[in-house]
């Protein structure tokens, strides 16, 4: 049975979508990739990118977390308000209290600094992502 990964991204879609190209030129199809977007746009550039399938908003969101094996986005999808808004305390809370795995980025648009951990261009840090979880994917 596939594995699920679930990418979530908000405003333009442009980090899940760089997520999911560099997922799925490694994986290719054998594992499942949902694009889940605070909104449309950002979705439809997940599509396009190369997610299986895609759907937009709270509820998509919080019914869809619960049923996958990997949770993949910035900090602030745990974080209510964050990406300007587009993410709800009912996101961030379906996001925290999912048994996925969540595997968060170290970017932010907030008012956040995480401390000990050098500037790394998101590029490279999809790569280490990969590098560090492709066991666990398949």
């Amino acid at each position: 049975m596939k594995k699920t990964i679930c990418v979530i991204d908000g405003q333009g879609g442009g980090i899940g979508s760089t997520v999911i190209r560099k997922i799925k030129e490694q994986f290719e199809e054998k594992i499942e990739i949902l694009a889940l977007g605070t909104n449309a746009i950002a979705t439809a550039q997940m599509l396009k990118a190369g997610a299986n399938r895609g759907a937009s908003g709270v509820n998509a969101i919080v019914h869809t977390v619960k049923k996958t094996d990997f949770i993949i986005g910035t900090v602030g999808i745990i974080m209510p308000h964050a990406m300007m808004g587009e993410l709800s305390v009912e996101m961030a809370e379906a996001v925290a209290e999912s048994s996925a795995k969540k595997i968060l980025i170290p970017l932010s648009q907030e008012n956040i600094e995480i401390v000990g951990l050098p500037y790394t261009p998101l590029p490279h840090l999809v790569d280490e992502l990969i590098e560090a979880h492709s066991g666990d994917f398949i």
